[in-house]
This record gives structure tokens, sequence and C-alpha cells, in this order.
């Protein structure tokens, strides 16, 4: 981030000169995101009305991410920006005190109530300080509000619903399209939702050890999910401790779970380390944050991705 900040004070000086930039020939609004699950969504609301554009490379780590010079000005001059708010796009907020957006904001993490991310039980890297003033629950160690708020699909469907309303806000002429389309794509996503509920509820036991990133808290809440993690969903270690491993390990076989699991661009080392010591086998979850080149060259949706994941979780634990 440091090399980013000389370049946004140039382009703070060159963005206070520019003129203002023309508007597109065809009338459609210009919306930037910053991550998968935002420019699914406003891709699904905006149908035929709008230009969508993603900032997160394919296959890149958005905690890692530096926006070129094209990115930052296209965030200047777009209609809606759409971002998450979180820990992993601090960012787009270095962006933004640099450079005023002509257009509107919108962040993910505003859309809906938030929940506490945790550390779990035997998760490395936790965080080591007084919490006589905080509140727990069962599962662990309150560190803060998650920002992964896409991870249900509920979540997702309430997001695009919000998405039609502020896009029909932002084009009145086009505002029912909006509206129909957003709601299109949030009765598939309450589909979905009713599907993993079905799935979940028909299960004896609903135990998910990760040894990855858990990014899915509010997937975990909405079905009520007993899991156990590596790291937490924004923990930047890439080695557990030994105690972690021997924990997860054991949890596993204790509950002679199916298969240990990893998230998507994971090197799944630490998964197949843990499967490999409990006699089990791994299982990839995609959270989609982010997508390959070649499921976004071949159209992959939030939608798409996640039914997916259910049809891997009723082969694994169904």
């Amino acid at each position: 981030m440091k090399q980013l900040l000389p370049l946004l004070c140039i382009l703070a000086l060159l963005c206070g000169c520019a003129a203002p930039p023309p508007e597109p020939e065809d009338g459609r609004l210009q919306i930037v995101t910053a991550v998968f699950p935002a420019y699914d969504f406003a891709r699904a609301a905006a149908g035929t009305h709008g230009d969508v554009s993603l900032l997160l490379p394919p296959g890149a780590e958005s905690h890692s991410y530096e926006p070129t010079p094209a990115d930052i000005l296209r965030v200047r001059n777009c209609d809606l920006f759409i971002y998450l708010g979180g820990e992993s796009d601090t960012w787009v907020d270095t962006i933004l005190s640099a450079v005023e957006p002509r257009g509107e904001c919108l962040r993910m993490v505003d859309c809906v109530d938030l929940l506490e991310e945790e550390t779990v039980e035997g998760m490395t890297g936790g965080h080591d300080h007084d919490h006589e003033d905080e509140d727990h629950n069962h599962l662990g160690e309150v560190v803060g509000m998650d920002e992964h708020v896409w991870t249900s699909p509920k979540n997702a469907a309430a997001i695009t619903r919000l998405l039609g309303e502020t896009l029909a806000n932002l084009d009145p002429d086009h505002a029912g399209d909006y509206r129909t389309a957003a709601g299109d794509y949030a009765r598939q996503l309450d589909a979905l939702d009713e599907e993993f509920a079905g799935f979940f509820n028909g299960l004896p036991h609903k135990t998910m050890v990760f040894g990855d990133r858990f990014p899915l808290r509010y997937f975990a809440e909405a079905y009520g999910l007993d899991y156990y993690a590596a790291f937490p969903g924004c923990g930047a270690q890439t080695e557990p401790s030994a105690a972690t491993v021997a924990f997860l390990t054991e949890k596993v076989r204790g509950e002679d779970l199916p298969a240990v699991w990893y998230i998507e661009f994971s090197n799944h080392l630490v998964a197949d380390s843990i499967a490999e010591a409990a006699g089990t086998n791994t299982a990839l979850f995609h959270t989609c944050h982010n997508v390959s080149q070649a499921d976004l060259d071949a159209g992959a949706t939030y939608l798409s991705l996640m039914e997916g994941n259910l049809e891997t979780l009723r082969a694994v634990m169904g």
C-alpha cells in the first residue's frame, strides 16, 4: 500500500484539473465492483442497462490487491461503486480519501445485519487481549465484525434486491427493469437457501472442519453448523500451529467426519495433512470471494458456484 500512496497523490492532482468524462453514448450505467459477489449481484440486477466491471483480477487475493491508475479512475468516474467495506478491501478507503467518486458508493456490509467474527477452539491466529467486557457465544471468542456477508444465500438475495432499488433510483427510466431483474435473481437465491436448509436439517450431525481460513461465518449461522478451522476468515497465517493440526485431526477422527474442507485458491496443504493423519478425504467449498479466469470466461455466477457447493455437500455428507 505504501507504493500506492504517491500514485494516489498524483491522481488526485490530475483528477482535480480534469474535465468530466463524456457520458456513454448508449446511456448505460457504469458500475464498478471491488469483489466478485458484488460484480455478480450487480450484473444480475443491471441486466441490459448497465456495464458492470470487476476490479479484483481473477484468482487474486483482495488483501494484497493494489489498484492500477486505470482502476482508480474507473472508481472516480463510475455511476455506482460497490465494495465490501471490510478488512480485505481497506485499499478502497485509501482510494476514496484521495479521489472522490462522481457517482454513488455502496458498501455490502451496510446492506445486512452483521455478525461477529470468531476465533473458535483450536484456531491458529487468535487475538490475545482482555475480553472481560466482550460478549461471547457458544462457538468461541469475539474478535470483531465479520465482513463475509455474501456467504449466506439469504444475505446475497437481500443485497441483490437492494442493488435493484439503488439502480432504479439512479436510472428511473428503467426502474421497473432493475427491480424485476434483481427480484428474479433474488428469488433463485432464496430457493437455494431453502435447499441448503433442507439438506442440513436432514443431517444428524452438522460439523465441518476446514484445514484453511474460515470466511463462512454467515453460512454457518444460517444453517446451524458447528465448525472448526485452522485460521480465522481474514487470517494472514499460512502455517498452523502443531496444536491446531493435532486438535483438528482429533476432531475429524473423534466425530468420524467424511472430509476436511478447504477453500478456493488454497494450496490445501494443511487440509491434506489433517485428512491424511485422520484417514479421510478433502473437499473444496467455494466461498465465491473470487473466481478463476476460466470460471469467469465460462460465465460462473454466485448461484452456480453455490449450487456446486450444495452438490459437493450432498456427495460428501449426504
